[in-house]
């Protein structure tokens, strides 16, 4: 997956969790919690959804790395070289 898709499939992640909130205006480089309401368990069903459509394990530790979108990207980029965009799942 490219940078674009990558941010395709977090903004689909996020309005499948919380579908009121508006994700088409998100900035990559501030933290999504800033922008947007998004609680604790929030941010674990976008981790649960990120293993689930993906495969993809995210360790505790490295929640922080996922705060932004470019954060996002730059640490979802290595996981998901070769695997396809899963929108709408």
């Amino acid at each position: 997956m490219n940078r674009e898709e990558i941010i395709l499939a977090i903004q689909d992640i996020i309005k499948t969790i919380a579908p009121d909130e508006d994700v088409s205006n998100l900035k990559t480089d501030v933290r999504l919690r800033e922008q947007i309401e998004l609680d604790s368990m929030d941010f674990l069903d976008i981790v649960m959804e990120l293993r689930k459509r993906y495969g993809v394990q995210v360790p505790e530790e490295d929640y922080k790395e996922l705060a932004t979108l470019d954060g996002c990207v730059t640490y979802l980029a290595p996981r998901l070289a070769g695997k396809s965009l899963k929108v709408g799942v």
